[in-house]
Formats: C-alpha cells, sequence, structure tokens
C-alpha cells in the first residue's frame, strides 16, 4: 500500500509547524510505501501540489496534515466543508471572506478514511486523540475539501482525509498562556498509529 503524507509549511509568522516536522519524522508501517510532501500555506495552491502528487504517484490514500493551535489532542477530521473564511491571511498575504473553495461544489465533503480506527489506534498508542467535525475555514480544511474534491472529480477512488495537530512546547512562548501542547515525538507516534490503521482498515 502506498500512502501520500502531507505536512504545511510555517505560517501566520511562525518559524515552524509541527504538521510538517511530525511528518518527516514518522515512520511507515510494515508493508506501507510512504511518500512524503510539505505542502505551501497558501489557499488554492495547496490542493494544486496535492493532486499534482496524487497524480503522479498514484497512492491508495492521502493524509494532510496540519496545526491547530490550541488543540489538546491529534484530531482526525470527519468532515471539510466548501468555505474559506480566513481570520488571518495566508502566506501570500491572501484572506477570503465567505467564499466557496469550489462554486460548483458540494456543501462538503466526508472523509474516506477509517477516522474512528484511527482515533482509536492513536489512543492505544498512548497519544490523546478525539474525532472532530470541524477541519476550520483556512487552508487545511481547504485542501481537504480540494484533495477530496478532485478525487471525486478525476474518479480516482482514492481514500483521502486530514489530521489536525497541537503545537509543540517549543512555540509556546509564541502563543496565549495556557495553550496545550504535545512532544514532537508523540504527535509523530499518532501519525504512525494512524496510518497502520488505515493500512488495516
Amino acid at each position: 500500500m502506498k500512502i501520500l503524507l502531507t505536512g504545511f509549511e510555517p505560517f501566520g509568522g511562525e518559524p515552524v509547524n509541527p504538521s510538517i516536522e511530525a511528518v518527516k519524522l514518522a515512520k511507515a508501517p510494515e508493508g506501507v510505501e510512504l511518500v512524503k510532501l510539505e505542502i505551501p500555506c497558501l489557499f488554492e495552491k495547496c490542493i494544486e501540489e496535492v493532486m499534482k502528487a496524487v497524480r503522479r504517484e498514484k497512492p491508495d490514500a492521502v493524509v494532510c496534515v496540519g496545526q491547530a493551535g490550541g488543540r489538546a489532542a491529534v484530531t482526525p477530521e470527519r468532515v471539510a466543508i466548501n468555505m474559506m473564511d480566513a481570520r488571518i491571511a495566508d502566506n501570500g498575504g491572501y484572506q477570503p471572506q465567505d467564499e466557496p473553495i469550489r462554486k460548483d461544489g458540494p456543501a462538503a465533503y466526508f472523509a474516506t478514511l477509517p477516522v474512528k480506527a484511527m482515533v482509536a489506534a492513536m489512543n492505544g498508542a498512548g497519544v490523546p486523540a478525539i474525532l472532530s467535525n470541524t477541519a476550520g475555514t483556512f487552508c487545511c480544511n481547504d485542501v481537504m475539501y480540494g484533495v477530496l474534491h478532485g478525487i471525486a472529480q478525476e474518479g480516482l477512488g482514492i481514500r483521502a482525509g486530514f489530521i489536525h495537530v497541537p503545537c509543540i512546547p517549543e512555540q509556546l512562548p509564541r502563543f496565549k498562556e495556557g495553550t496545550p501542547a504535545l512532544p514532537l515525538a508523540d504527535i509523530a507516534k499518532a501519525l504512525e498509529a494512524g496510518l497502520k490503521a488505515i493500512a488495516e482498515n
């Protein structure tokens, strides 16, 4: 089985993004070929980069990963909505408000990954994880929706979804006091458990 695993570049003035750092650290489960990709924190461009890799690599599954500062657990996402509504600008200075990702697209897409099995596997590995029902309205939701839409439109039959990860302790001096964090090694362990669950389900 081949899985495409992506993480975002740093954004919002941060020097690090735990999503791509955890992706770099994560090891492929037995029987899985892992293709890793860093993607830009840019609306639309992030979708383009993942879809290019999907067409090139022809994976069995796509797992995109992004940071959700303020969350205390690793959170596989159940659904992505057709909406861009950015609290801050992306890395290109674009800050869409109340705009659809695809004018001709459905209101939402559900992840086609075994999200509950992934959550169970992550918790079983000793890392806090819960199922999330909102991927937000920034680039994380954008890439989840856009990739699921692209796969559906092109009839590729590839499973796909998204995982949000918390901050790492090294980021906390730049965040609001009380912001939760997880060590990078634990986030990578959660990703590995999630990938194993995908391969087994």
